[in-house]
């Protein structure tokens, strides 16, 4: 039977990584001739991307906030290098807030954003923790175009490395990504979120438990969840990666784990840049 490895430098093709299962779980939420965006610091969703058009989407088209472009084609994924891609193979270049305003919202695209907190309607928030904006208790880095694109979209997808209370909680400090509430007269909420525990929606409006991870019980999420659950029905278990998913992220995706970057913290993720810039030659 095939086991999640945790072991982020695991590489035995009998196991998968997290990670790995994560990108998998985005990779499925892709559906072919599809545009889908990419963040500035994203490279779960990335990989997850790629894999799709290399499994079931082959004529999906990537939008990036890096290089304001979109592509057709793909590079493996890079820290110091990932330039080449998003500049190197883009089909057309434009400015941030033409793309934001005025370009993607007529291809209606896909995109994944990481948020710092979630409340169960879907709000999400990632400008800072605390109640006072001008002395919050932490500054994050900043909603982008998150505020333009949630209020008009019904492309929004959510995803969370790591399953905590710090960042589902019951009410959000900040509303930076508009979820599922009443008075919005266009666009909906997230409709799909997936994280290191399971895979979520809003089908009634409020945050629903749809799958657990193998080896995950639904009392350890709802003990890692600030407000009570909804648990789907037909709640089952996530369906693993094959192992031709496995081999596509580790050999070709991302051989340089770039994707780890995004569940490591602290020290270890500073080790693990310093190894992809120097395997990059980019130091």
């Amino acid at each position: 039977m095939t086991t999640i490895d945790t072991n982020q430098s695991s590489l035995s093709p009998e196991s998968y990584t997290i990670n790995e299962l994560m990108c998998v779980c985005i990779a499925r939420q892709v559906v072919d001739g599809e545009v889908v965006t990419q963040g500035i610091n994203t490279p779960l969703v990335m990989a997850g991307f790629i894999l799709a058009q290399c499994t079931h989407a082959p004529n999906i088209r990537f939008a990036s906030a890096i290089g304001q472009s979109i592509c057709q084609s793909w590079s493996p994924l890079g820290v110091g290098r990932i330039e080449d891609l998003w500049l190197g193979k883009g089909l057309m270049h434009v400015g941030f807030a033409a793309a934001t305003a005025d370009l993607l919202p007529k291809y209606h695209p896909k995109e994944f954003f990481r948020p710092a907190q979630v409340d169960p309607f879907g709000n999400f928030n990632n400008i800072a923790f605390g109640q006072d904006y001008h002395h919050p208790r932490l500054r994050l880095p900043g909603s982008g175009g998150i505020p333009d694109v949630t209020t008009y979209s019904e492309q929004v997808y959510l995803y969370v490395p790591r399953h905590s209370r710090v960042t589902f909680v019951p009410k959000v400090d900040f509303v930076s990504g508009l979820g599922h509430v009443a008075e919005r007269k266009r666009g909906r909420g997230p409709n799909y979120l997936i994280t290191d525990l399971g895979q979520f929606d809003w089908e009634s409006g409020k945050m629903r438990l749809i799958s657990t991870h193998p080896g995950v019980t639904i009392e350890r999420v709802q003990a890692k969840t600030g407000f009570p659950l909804e648990i789907a029905p037909e709640l089952h278990e996530t369906v693993p990666p094959t192992s031709e998913e496995i081999r596509l992220l580790r050999e070709a995706i991302d051989p340089l784990g770039v994707r780890t970057l995004e569940m490591l913290s602290g020290s270890a993720r500073k080790q693990k840049l310093h190894e992809i810039l120097a395997a990059e030659n980019a130091l």
